[in-house]
């Protein structure tokens, strides 16, 4: 049986948790610390995969969560190293393979490859690329073959996501509807949510509380719907140091911090 928690916070990685300049979260140490003390359950949501989260959950001390991976194509449950859907990949690439040509996806592609296209590491590009949910890679051909290619996409049953450099196939799923499941899976008394770009839009708009995280490395996000009633707001700072006042002030607004909690 699952227990009802207080508060469900979603957040996304990359310029949100994760700052852009190091890829380091410890300027979102002492939200986190509060966050367990209060019974608050910490939900990772992010485009990368299964693989490349495990490690990043794990040192923050979010092994007891599930996360959302690959933007919402899948789940990394709850003290899991691995997502263990090889199966639905594999159906996945076999529809893709029947598919018009012009798209290389990510399988065929070399470590190297990968690491070339989007700036990882060779370590992290392996990562990327074991993947469970969904398959990006790039549009080769002219755009209008794109829109015969991605007409056949919808025909095969899956759903296509254009990005900012690749084309990401899938069976569907975004992190909204992952916020919804998750929160009736754990009777979230109130969720939250945290990004900070606009494939992050739906999910702030979804939970009961959204924060945009100031990013000054990224496209503005525009006005949400939510924002002149405050039920969405932004962050002065940027990246985990948003992230961690965001959600110090969200607790104590609750009244959910551990002086709160002592004074009871």
């Amino acid at each position: 049986m699952t227990l009802a928690v207080p508060l469900l916070v979603f957040s996304d990685l990359d310029g949100t948790l994760l700052s852009h300049e190091d890829y380091c979260w410890e300027s979102a140490r002492p939200a986190l610390t509060a966050l367990k003390e209060a019974g608050a359950g910490v939900i990772l949501a992010t485009s990368k995969t299964a693989a490349e989260v495990a490690p990043l959950r794990r040192s923050m001390g979010l092994g007891r969560w599930p996360a959302i991976v690959e933007n919402g194509a899948g789940l990394l449950g709850a003290g899991k190293e691995t997502a263990s859907q090889c199966s639905r990949y594999t159906d996945l690439l076999d529809r893709i393979a029947v598919l018009p040509p012009g798209f290389r996806g990510f399988r065929a592609m070399s470590d190297h490859e990968v690491a070339d296209l989007t700036g990882l590491t060779l370590g992290s590009a392996r990562n990327a690329r074991t993947r469970d949910f969904s398959e990006p890679g790039v549009w080769q051909g002219t755009e209008a073959d794109l829109g015969r290619f991605l007409k056949a996409v919808r025909s095969a049953g899956l759903q296509a996501q254009r990005g900012g450099r690749f084309l990401t196939l899938s069976f569907g799923g975004n992190k909204a509807d992952r916020l919804r499941d998750l929160a009736r899976l754990y009777s979230a008394g109130l969720t939250a949510a945290l990004g900070d770009a606009p494939n992050d839009a739906a999910m702030l708009q979804a939970a009961d509380v959204g924060f945009i995280v100031s990013n000054p490395h990224g496209p503005d996000l525009p006005p949400l719907p939510g924002e002149a009633e405050g039920r969405i707001r932004r962050t002065e700072l940027a990246g985990p140091a948003g992230w961690n006042a965001a959600v110090l002030g969200l607790l104590q607004d609750l009244n959910l911090t551990k002086e709160e909690a002592s004074d009871g």
